[in-house]
């Protein structure tokens, strides 16, 4: 416990006498200087014990006294010390009478007392509690690293919750809690995942304040914290997780001891953690190329029990790129797109103790996961919302929606693969020329191929090869184009394009010759007769 003004006042050799503000003798004292100056204010930190005589102070003076005491208080002194029997024999009314009305705490010094023993009193029980800290701190750290050790994060958590008398989490890289201590203090966490993610965007290590609340469901468990510190953790640049700490009060010095041990742990397990996963994709790249060549057999082999069944399940393969234009202009500082959305992936499917197999191959990422499982369904979200925010009407600033490209394949098992691979650079190709941020495979071959007209290329090729009929039909010698899409539409029946047009059939078919006049091309190819369709689609596609 820190000194306070009370034990000082029963300190049994001080003989310390309390004159006024015996209401406030609760306030701890940090150290006791002795001053006699008429204005000792601009040399006070705050917490002290002023020790005086009075010897150039106008003492007896109610004015002076009253401005002097307050200008005490306003700085944060907590306390004075009067030395009677030096300039005066007691201590004067008016100073008395200005403490009482300030709420001030004087203290009766008696003549046998010097102020250097009140000095020294402060100074070994400053030091006592700084020891008695530092010690506690020692301790803490001791469990803290023995729990690391022993039960890792969650035991680290439960640990430092008990050492700072509130709560604990644990976040992953994506915000989403990993841990809480006790358990009551998940829901509370949770709350705070925006904090956390607007933590994350400041370059690594790094810290801050939040106010956390109340939670009517604690039942009164830790207390109301409503003081939270965030701190992110990660010897990176990007900070690969967070700890925060609710507490109803800011934490001493034993308290920030033990903060601090548990960031340094966390980091380091946190680090380790990166270097497994680091590890583990390296694994993991083996299987997918395995994989891709069609030997399953070997795949499954190498992989063993890390992927758990998925390489026997049905899964969907995932690819994802940065966008050309990207690439030339990177995104804003501390924006990984593809780094995102495998910490968005990853994240999901630990929640849901799911795997998953991730492999960065330079700008471009690779995943695969469980059909229908959490793993997809993030990815899903998390490209919906890139594509969301791209289309909002005022659009948040250059970032992850601007330059992410996804593309998912249809469901497939370990022998189809190198075909499912394919499916997703097709969907990724397609999202690409689209402007979209992802395109599922399977919505393809649902899908029309009329969409896929819409491509700059296709659109000029259309308009050179229908560019001379045009022209023609501009001066009015004619409707040859109009009358191409209705023989092309009825298969080239005459009677029925005809009545379509409102001609007469050998009108339709006079017309049709000078079609192949003009293109030099002949209309019983059906070659032809496709791409003309095509381009008759490709320029009226919105």
């Amino acid at each position: 416990m820190p000194l306070t003004l009370a034990s000082l006042a029963q300190h049994s050799t001080l003989k310390l006498t309390v004159r006024a503000g015996e209401d406030r003798l609760d306030a701890p004292v940090r150290w006791a200087h002795a001053s006699e100056l008429a204005d000792p204010v601009p040399y006070m930190e705050g917490g002290e014990l002023l020790l005086i005589t009075a010897l150039t102070l106008d003492a007896e003076d109610p004015a002076a006294m009253r401005r002097y005491v307050e200008r005490l208080a306003a700085a944060g002194v907590v306390g004075l010390g009067f030395g009677v029997g030096v300039h005066y024999e007691e201590i004067p009314a008016a100073l008395l009478g200005a403490a009482r009305r300030a709420g001030m705490p004087l203290l009766e010094v008696p003549r046998r007392t010097p102020f250097l023993a009140i000095s020294k009193a402060v100074s070994a029980a400053v030091a006592a509690d700084q020891y008695r800290a530092v010690t506690a701190g020692f301790a803490a750290q001791r469990e803290l690293t023995r729990q690391a050790l022993g039960a890792g994060p969650e035991g680290v958590l439960a640990a430092l919750a008990a050492q700072v008398d509130g709560w604990a989490a644990l976040y992953d890289a994506s915000g989403a809690v990993v841990a809480a201590a006790p358990e009551w203090a998940g829901r509370r966490a949770a709350r705070l995942t925006p904090d956390v993610r607007r933590l994350r965007e400041r370059p690594a290590p790094a810290s801050a304040m939040v106010a956390g609340g109340g939670d009517p469901g604690t039942g009164g468990e830790g207390g109301p914290a409503d003081r939270v510190e965030l701190h992110a953790l990660g010897t990176a640049r990007k900070a690969r997780a967070a700890l925060a700490v609710g507490t109803a009060a800011a934490p001493g010095t034993a308290e920030r001891y033990a903060v601090h041990s548990a960031v340094a742990l966390l980091t380091l397990i946190t680090e380790r953690s990166r270097s497994l996963q680091a590890a583990e994709q390296r694994i993991g790249g083996a299987v997918l190329r395995m994989l891709l060549a069609g030997e399953p057999d070997h795949a499954r082999a190498v992989a063993g029990s890390l992927y758990g069944d998925l390489l026997d399940a049905p899964f969907r393969l995932i690819v994802a790129e940065t966008a050309p234009g990207s690439r030339a202009h990177p995104p804003a500082a501390g924006r990984d797109p593809l780094g995102t959305l495998a910490e968005t992936v990853e994240s999901a499917a630990v929640r849901a103790g799911e795997p998953v197999l991730v492999v960065p191959e330079g700008e471009r990422l690779v995943l695969l996961a469980a059909d229908g499982g959490t793993a997809v369904a993030a990815c899903v979200e998390h490209a919906a919302a890139l594509e969301a925010a791209r289309a909002a009407p005022e659009p948040a600033p250059a970032g992850d929606e601007e330059s992410l490209v996804i593309g998912l394949s249809g469901p497939s098992g370990p022998i189809a693969a190198s075909a499912a691979y394919k499916q997703a650079e097709q969907a990724l190709s397609v999202a690409r020329r689209r402007g979209r941020v992802w395109v599922e495979h399977e919505h393809l071959a649902s899908g029309s191929v009329l969409p896929l007209l819409a491509d700059d290329a296709v659109r000029a090729f259309a308009d050179g090869l229908l560019r001379a009929l045009r022209e023609h039909d501009a001066t009015g010698r004619g409707d040859l184009v109009a009358s191409l899409r209705a023989w092309l539409s009825r298969h080239g029946q005459w009677d029925a394009a005809a009545a379509d047009l409102g001609v007469h059939r050998h009108t339709l078919r006079y017309r049709m010759r000078r079609v192949e006049e003009i293109l030099g091309r002949s209309l019983d190819d059906p070659d032809v007769r496709m791409e003309l369709w095509l381009a008759l689609k490709a320029t009226t596609t919105d």
